[in-house]
């Protein structure tokens, strides 16, 4: 890899070391309800803390404006970490000045602090170099281990990388590889699963796809749009028609890259969006007009899983239907076990991320069995879309 990890970390017993974690978790009657992101980065914690360092933890919470709020104060966050750490964990008030200054002189090493909320200050979100100064201040290394707030160019997550040594955590590095082998250097043939409802929200992401893998599949909500541009009619179902010519210049450079372009043939189509709602199969150019499609049908469902069994790479982000509501989760359900049963048997690579993708993934029981499901939301779309990510790009250029 082109950046530095924990591997090229030594001698690090006695130093301050400022870890940059995601403990962007969802908290519910101030008890943490999903400790998945603190248990991606606890790997990384624990390994600096047995070699002796002073574990230094940076994170933001929430969306405070950079201002101080009582309901976003990472103290609240703490015991989970202590928990899974299963470590004492102490807290300062601030993320500069005198409180954390002093809190970490009090650490011994090996211990590991939680310093407040770094969005407490407006600084942290423009990487004002003061505030990115006052920061390092409290380190003599820097490790990113927060992948999902990489495409932020923040104090914690760039600036410091400009003024201390800089090296990825486990978590990082983990991901970073896992991308790689998903659309950097991948195993052809490559098969990209899009889903979700809107096209409006992809646009950057299905222009650079076409350019990169051999097969996309579109499907959920938005592939209504294309079938439309197409001249389906597609009934009462959630369509952008505002974006048909979007569609078709998608198409087009699909068409011109090589790309092959999968769209349903079929769909599963009710007259209510509700669980248990009558629903039926039929084809994409039989859709009645006062029903909407839910679902992929059956049809397509085979032809997606045809694709999955030829690929070498599959990258997944967005649900093929309603997976939410039974039995619009069929679809989703079948390519997620299919994909994961190729993945146990060694004959895929499958990377797939986005928060409705994750869900998906959990429900259909099998985001275990993927190569790696990213939990990094923004950061994994932006990666898919192509776009630089400036908390990964510098600390390949510190290197």
């Amino acid at each position: 890899m082109t950046f530095k990890t924990l591997d090229d970390l030594t001698d690090i017993a006695g130093k301050r070391v400022l870890v940059r974690v995601d403990l962007n978790v969802p908290v519910k009657d101030n008890q943490v309800t999903d400790t998945t992101r603190i248990e991606r980065v606890a790997p990384t914690i624990r390994e600096l803390s047995e070699k002796g360092a002073k574990v230094v933890l940076l994170a933001h919470f929430g969306r405070p404006k950079g201002e101080p709020v009582a309901g976003m104060s990472l103290k609240a966050i703490a015991p989970a970490v202590e928990e899974i750490l299963d470590q004492r964990v102490y807290f300062a008030a601030d993320c500069i000045g005198d409180k954390a200054a002093n809190a970490i002189a009090e650490l011994n090493d090996g211990e590991v602090l939680l310093l407040e909320n770094t969005r407490f200050h407006k600084g942290e979100e423009k990487n004002d170099p003061d505030f990115v100064t006052a920061l390092a201040a409290n380190g003599d290394v820097y490790v990113n281990d927060a992948f999902s707030a990489a495409h932020r160019a923040h104090a914690s997550t760039e600036g410091l990388a400009h003024h201390l040594p800089a090296y990825a955590g486990r978590t990082m590095q983990t991901e970073l590889e896992a991308l790689e082998k998903g659309l950097g250097n991948p195993k052809r043939p490559v098969v990209a699963i899009v889903g979700g409802a809107k096209v409006s929200t992809k646009i950057d992401l299905l222009q650079n796809l076409v350019k990169k893998v051999d097969a996309l599949v579109i499907g959920g909500g938005m592939a209504n749009t294309f079938l439309a541009a197409q001249g389906v009619d597609v009934g009462k179902s959630l369509c952008e028609h505002d974006l048909a010519e979007t569609a078709k210049a998608i198409l087009a450079a699909a068409s011109e890259a090589g790309c092959a372009i999968v769209l349903p043939v079929d769909g599963v189509v009710a007259r209510e969006f509700k669980a248990g709602a009558d629903n039926e199969a039929v084809d994409i150019n039989a859709i009645p007009a006062d029903a909407m499609v839910l679902d992929v049908g059956p049809k397509s469902i085979d032809a997606i899983n045809e694709w999955i069994s030829r690929a070498e790479t599959l990258v997944w982000n967005g649900p093929l239907g309603a997976f939410e509501i039974a039995p619009f989760d069929r679809a989703t359900v079948a390519a997620a076990k299919h994909a994961a049963s190729r993945t146990r048997a060694g004959s895929l690579v499958s990377v797939a991320g986005g928060g409705d993708t994750v869900a998906a993934l959990n429900h259909a029981e099998v985001a275990d069995d993927f190569t790696y499901v990213s939990t990094a939301g923004g950061a994994f779309l932006e990666w898919m879309e192509g776009k630089p990510l400036p908390g990964v790009d510098i600390l390949r250029q510190r290197n």
